[in-house]
């Protein structure tokens, strides 16, 4: 987070390709996901997948989303992860079924420090800067990131990336 603050962020931009990336991502999660006896439902249907970016900070980025999913699960993570093509982007959406966010914090969650209040419930660890770091890097990217929540209903992140026109 430094390097954003100070302006020192560089991006190795290259052709991506966002379905080989989540599929990647994927991977390394089904292992945890299995082992809280959850489930992870992948569906990478982007038939135009390629971004330019930054393959490891969208890397991260993806890893931060599904992340977040299976801590703020409930006991077993039951988590879609999807791509698809929108109108000239690539969407990227990361769906669980966990604990949820109430709409009055949905706007605050962006931001550098911030955490959902849970009273006195301290059972995921972290400081709060994972989801502000998702939206800098979706933001130098010329993207859009989206949430939908309902408490107890779970939550859906998409992302929501420009298609490099070939």
């Amino acid at each position: 987070m430094a390097v954003f603050n100070e302006g020192r962020l560089k991006l190795k931009m290259s052709e991506i390709n966002l379905n080989d990336v989540a599929g990647s991502v994927a991977s390394n999660f089904q292992i945890r996901v299995t082992s809280q006896q959850g489930e992870l439902h992948t569906k990478f249907a982007a038939e135009k997948p390629i971004i330019k970016g930054d393959e490891v900070h969208i890397t991260n980025v993806l890893f931060n989303l599904l992340d977040n999913a299976v801590k703020y699960s409930t006991e077993n993570p039951e988590i879609e992860f999807t791509t698809e093509n929108k109108n000239g982007w690539v969407v990227v959406a990361v769906k669980d079924k966990g604990i949820g966010i109430p709409r009055e914090h949905q706007k605050q969650i962006f931001e550098r420090f911030y955490r959902v209040p849970t009273g006195n419930v301290h059972n995921v660890k972290g400081f709060g800067l994972g989801l502000s770091y998702v939206k800098r890097i979706i933001d130098v990217h010329n993207g859009q990131i989206k949430v939908d929540s309902a408490p107890g209903k779970g939550t859906r992140f998409r992302i929501y990336l420009p298609v490099k026109v070939q």
